[in-house]
């Protein structure tokens, strides 16, 4: 039993404590487990002392009777709650022991804890209320170190986490406005740009038709006018033929235009020294731009080398001339420049290209320039200034596919009165630069002939163009097989049935020998049932030593991947000429094996 308080330790041990601490010296203390209390022991009198002069709301939880003292801060949160002062805990909060009755033991276990926000169900205004607190239980020990109480510190926020709840909800409800709003909005843009394609569509598809019906009254004029002078007998027929044929190349070239402005144009990438290319074409500039315009060249020195397609390149680099050279009737200077530049993230962000080093080719001239809204225009196809008849407007539209479809970029600066710039990047190519090619190939048109020894296989479903075609070896001077689809022709080099795509070195149905002497195979690749992939990899299993040129007049199919042809595949793309044809031809099987 503890000793009796001294008197004077009783007096300081009653200070303080306001409303609560009036009720305390009052109540009976001697009817509860904690009794008389000039015989409470230290701990208790300290703890006492400490909880009711606290501002924070605090509750004395003490002994197995867990006998409740608490101050008035505390007071709110026990509501209209019967009198709480000097009860069980457990009897003052019955209707949510089952959830703060563990923590409780816990504490008496000697562990503290801390929780935020833990939901509650009280009853302390006459009915269930869902109410919210934050609050800490700490163990309270006596001299020797047991524990013999705990502490309550805790305060409500019940309205806190109600007014963030109010706050999310509505989140909730303008995000799901915001939400509604925005597929609204996208739906309108997609309608809107579905609109503006459409249009852009109907003015692609304009253009096309303008030039195609123009390229195409050329054709079948001069070919009409050809047939009634062939049926009077009159063989004066050249102007006709000529005039048909350039018509013809026009829509050709329109055709080749488009794919590289769709970036479906088969790419045969080479690793170039641009350098050496710009400068090989100063001949063909020369002439192109006529003896009113000066030339430069200014080239860096140590120019990284690039992996790209030689012919594509030289094009789009004679139409930026062909548009400055229009862009100076009175006469200039067009300067092409060479640099190694780095591109930032900034740059290749707002172009959609990597960031990293590239080749600069640079197209300058000191023509008329470009107002802002023509300058916003310059890359559209079809769009073009110059009068009707005297450009397509597809000659900056390729130049911007093949830049895509290289890995780059190309941009142009202009100022009225002043000039104009064109801008091609191309990605640095990292690798045995020692390949680079120094000096484009050569617009020289040949027609080399053929032996009637070499024997060509043409494989074609389109039987018109077949029949062209085979014509045409034949005028050249090769000798010609040819065959509807894959499974015909390799029945005609003795490796397989009709039925069958596989190849049987051995021999053929019926005993017939392969056919040693094919030594090319000119085949389409999309064709129904077997492609000219398949047919080639078959024809090779008979043929080992059996060469192979590719044609079609698709961009993407078997042995064109990313717009990129596969390494080392010989490729022809419809239309052709027969100088185009006869140079191919000869340069695939005059190639090393």
């Amino acid at each position: 039993m503890s000793l009796p308080i001294p008197q004077e330790q009783e007096a300081a041990f009653w200070q303080g404590g306001g409303g609560m601490g009036e009720r305390v010296r009052a109540h009976d203390w001697s009817a509860t487990p904690l009794g008389d209390p000039g015989h409470w022991p230290p701990a208790l009198r300290t703890t006492v002392s400490i909880v009711l002069n606290s501002h924070f709301p605090k509750a004395l939880v003490w002994g197995p009777g867990l006998v409740t003292i608490y101050n008035d801060a505390f007071r709110p949160i026990l509501g209209a709650k019967p009198e709480a002062l000097g009860r069980s805990f457990r009897d003052v909060w019955a209707e949510a022991w089952g959830s703060i009755g563990p923590l409780a033991d816990r504490a008496f276990a000697g562990e503290a804890t801390f929780i935020e926000d833990f939901p509650l169900v009280v009853d302390r205004n006459g009915e269930p209320e869902q109410v919210w607190f934050t609050f800490c239980y700490s163990p309270v020990r006596d001299e020797s170190g047991a524990v013999v109480g705990m502490i309550d510190t805790v305060i409500e926020t019940t309205r806190t986490v109600l007014a963030h709840r109010t706050a999310a909800e509505l989140n909730q409800r303008l995000e799901a406005e915001v939400e509604h709003r925005t597929r609204e909005l996208m739906t309108t843009q997609n309608a809107l740009r579905q609109s503006q394609k459409m249009e852009a569509i109907g003015q692609l598809a304009g253009g096309i038709a303008h030039d195609f019906n123009n390229m195409l009254a050329v054709v079948i004029s001069g070919l009409n006018l050809l047939q009634r002078r062939l049926d009077r007998g009159d063989t004066n027929v050249g102007a006709y033929i000529d005039g048909a044929m350039d018509g013809a190349m026009r829509a050709a070239v329109l055709t080749q235009r488009l794919l590289a402005f769709s970036r479906q144009q088969p790419l045969a990438p080479e690793v170039l020294d641009a350098n050496g290319l710009v400068r090989g074409m100063e001949e063909l500039l020369t002439r192109t731009l006529g003896e009113t315009i000066g030339m430069e060249f200014v080239t860096s020195a140590g120019l990284w080398a690039i992996h790209a397609d030689l012919n594509q390149l030289e094009n789009v680099l004679l139409n930026m001339a062909v548009n400055a050279r229009d862009a100076m009737p009175d006469g200039g200077r067009l300067t092409i420049e060479t640099a190694n530049v780095h591109v930032d993230d900034a740059y290749a962000a707002e172009a959609a290209i990597e960031p990293g080093q590239y080749v600069l080719i640079a197209v300058s001239d000191t023509g008329a320039g470009m107002t802002p809204e023509v300058l916003a225009k310059a890359f559209d196809p079809f769009f073009t200034t110059k009068e009707v008849g005297k450009g397509t407007g597809l000659g900056l539209s390729q130049a911007f596919g093949f830049a895509r479809q290289s890995g780059g970029h190309v941009r142009a600066y202009s100022e009225v009165g002043i000039g104009t710039t064109f801008k091609l990047y191309l990605p640095r190519f990292f690798g045995d630069a020692r390949k680079a090619a120094p000096t484009p190939l050569s617009r020289t048109i040949v027609s080399p002939t053929g032996s009637p020894r070499e024997i060509v296989l043409v494989v074609e479903d389109e039987e018109r163009v077949r029949n062209f075609t085979v014509e045409t070896l034949r005028e050249l001077g090769y000798t010609v097989l040819h065959a509807f689809d894959g499974p015909s022709a390799l029945e005609l080099i003795g490796g397989a049935a009709a039925d069958g795509w596989g190849g049987d070195p051995a021999g053929a149905p019926g005993g017939n020998a392969p056919r040693q002497d094919v030594t090319l195979l000119l085949t389409d690749i999309v064709m129904p049932g077997m492609t000219g992939r398949q047919l080639a990899d078959a024809a090779r299993a008979i043929l080992p030593d059996l060469k192979v040129l590719y044609t079609t007049g698709y961009s993407r199919n078997a042995v064109i991947h990313n717009g990129v042809l596969d390494p080392g595949t010989n490729f022809l793309s419809k239309p052709f000429a027969i100088d185009q044809l006869a140079a191919k031809v000869r340069s695939v099987l005059d190639a090393p094996d």
